[in-house]
């Protein structure tokens, strides 16, 4: 884990919708953490991956743990301070994580469709083509 010098928010700068959601935040959250796209970020430095970042947005902590998700978000509204860190504390607790997770995971995969998005938005589908068994040789 590498330390950095505060929270960072690392998230897909070619998603409308992602680059949207953190502009609010830079707007509405007085002590919002810098944001950087994965795309400008160093990851390795991070100890990110780009499928990680191309998933699910990433709060790193200052001591270089990352969180991603509903987690990345409960996180980040935890460190802004009042009025935000209790409903970032609220997202934190067991059932309604639960919650947080379907709903992170249900807009994650929507993206493309919702306000400030576009084509980029839509999340990658990954679909592994099987390979047909071979059979060894009886020669």
């Amino acid at each position: 884990m590498t330390p950095v010098a505060g929270p960072l928010v690392v998230f897909d700068g070619d998603c409308g919708f992602c680059t949207r959601s953190v502009e609010f935040g830079r707007r509405r959250i007085r002590r919002m953490p810098p944001a950087v796209p994965y795309q400008r970020a160093d990851l390795a430095a991070l100890g990110l991956s780009e499928e990680a970042c191309r998933t699910a947005v990433q709060f790193v902590t200052p001591d270089g743990r990352s969180l991603a998700g509903e987690r990345a978000v409960a996180a980040l509204l935890r460190s802004a301070g009042p009025p935000w860190s209790p409903l970032g504390v609220a997202l934190a607790l067991p059932g309604i994580r639960a919650l947080a997770g379907v709903a992170y995971r249900w807009v994650a995969r929507n993206r493309f469709r919702l306000p400030g998005a576009s084509d980029a938005c839509a999340l990658p589908t990954t679909t592994t083509a099987a390979t047909p068994a071979t059979e060894p040789s009886t020669d």
